[in-house]
């Protein structure tokens, strides 16, 4: 699910599946951690705090997700 734009969708390959082909598990654990702090630091700050909020989400969610399998 895209949050906040639709610029990705446009790719014919999604970052973060090509960042999970790329990286080690550890490294995409990382990178998915990374994105979370960096959504929740920045939240209402540059832009709409709700928005912030659900791409913080986004990638805790896909963090879950790869932990749980």
């Amino acid at each position: 699910i895209q949050i906040g734009g639709d610029h990705y969708k446009k790719l014919g390959v999604q970052p973060w599946d090509a960042m999970e082909s790329w990286l080690s598990h550890s490294e995409f654990k990382g990178f998915l951690l990374g994105n979370c702090i960096k959504y929740l630091s920045r939240a209402g700050k540059k832009g709409d705090l709700l928005e912030d909020l659900q791409k913080a989400r986004h990638y805790l969610d896909k963090l879950i997700s790869l932990i749980e399998h």
